[in-house]
């Protein structure tokens, strides 16, 4: 399959539909109070429920950084309910950047 991804609709820059279970990597950072209330676990249990792999780390600044591995209709699927106001704490924006998976995240951990 050739061509990238848009971020935003999965249709390939060429045109084409992208397959449901295109690979994708998701690096996602979480504005907002989200550090202390119990963020990162939370991310953790969703991301596994969908399958995918990765991390949800505290950053100095008080974001969470969250980076995800696999099919990319999960991934956007963590991504919804990140924005869905559902999550411990209090998400103000995510920032979020798809690029290609590189295959180096064993399991969903909190750092």
């Amino acid at each position: 399959m050739s061509g990238s991804l848009s971020a935003t609709n999965g249709i390939r820059h060429d045109g084409a539909v992208a397959d449901e279970t295109e690979m994708t990597r998701l690096t996602a950072w979480v504005h907002g109070s989200v550090q202390g209330v119990g963020f990162r676990w939370w991310t953790r249990s969703r991301a596994l429920e969908l399958g995918l792999t990765g991390s949800a780390t505290n950053l100095a600044d008080g974001r969470v950084e969250v980076v995800a591995e696999g099919p990319k209709d999960h991934c956007a699927r963590l991504l919804a309910a990140l924005r869905s106001g559902e999550s411990p704490g209090r998400v103000d924006h995510v920032v979020e950047r798809w690029s290609e998976p590189r295959g180096d995240l064993p399991g969903f951990v909190e750092r």
